[in-house]
């Protein structure tokens, strides 16, 4: 039980004034009867029992923002005050950031999961080439960290040959093709997936995703194996936990 609530049943001793209360959270209404010398943190632990609202999540307003540290006397609440709470729980802020359409987006990646991706129209016509000619070797069964050198004899969507290159001190990725050499941020790169090429599973092909949605990913295929978790890793490290 919170501690607040120590004020005696019998009625309040000195010092124990008690004032009553109309809290309104969410369109709920809870009438309480709270010490006039008790704080405005107290009264937020109090709110967080009636509600379920964490304190540091409660703005709480009475004649504009509650101050946590002074009393319901110095701020002047008297008989009746109704003081107007602000917030969401956990679970209402996790509801709102899983939007239905991203929902739906989920529903999809999943139905074009169950064909394999190597299998689509769009892989196959770069996967028919075959294997690039200077492709790297791989290793099956191991993984390994990022080689010293750029990782090169790849191809991207367009069927031509591309390389990446990890600058970890710059925190980039950075992706070469013939004609230019696009330097990306790692942060501004949303996710990275991978599946084994049919037939070559010593290989991968691989997406970046570099906005919102799947017409994004920069696709690259021909990934040695030993490499595909060391690249997410690199990519997403220190972004994945947040």
């Amino acid at each position: 039980r919170p501690q607040l609530s120590s004020a005696p049943a019998a009625g309040p001793g000195p010092g124990q004034e008690l004032v009553e209360l109309r809290v309104i959270w969410n369109k709920n209404k809870y009438d309480v009867k709270f010490c006039l010398d008790s704080t405005g943190a107290d009264l937020k632990q109090k709110i967080h029992s009636l509600t379920g609202l964490p304190p540091a999540m409660q703005k709480v307003m009475f004649k504009g923002l509650l101050p946590e540290e002074k009393t319901l006397r110095e701020i002047k609440v008297t008989n009746g005050a109704k003081i107007m709470v602000v917030g969401s729980t956990i679970n209402d802020v996790l509801a709102v950031n899983t939007p239905k359409d991203a929902a739906q987006q989920e529903g999809k990646v999943e139905e074009s999961k169950k064909e394999p991706l190597c299998r689509q129209k769009q892989h196959r016509k770069v996967l028919d080439k075959g294997k690039p000619d200077d492709v790297m070797p791989s290793i099956k069964g191991v993984q390994e960290h990022l080689p010293a050198v750029p990782l090169s004899g790849m191809y991207n969507k367009s069927g031509g040959k591309v390389r990446l290159t990890f600058k970890l001190e710059q925190d980039q990725l950075w992706i070469g093709t013939k004609e230019r050499t696009e330097k990306l941020p790692m942060a501004s790169i949303k996710n990275v997936v991978s599946e084994p090429i049919e037939g070559h599973e010593d290989y991968h092909m691989m997406a970046f995703q570099l906005g919102p949605t799947e017409a994004s990913y920069y696709w690259v295929y021909w990934v040695p194996n030993q490499y595909v978790d060391a690249i997410k890793d690199t990519v997403l490290g220190k972004w994945q936990y947040f």
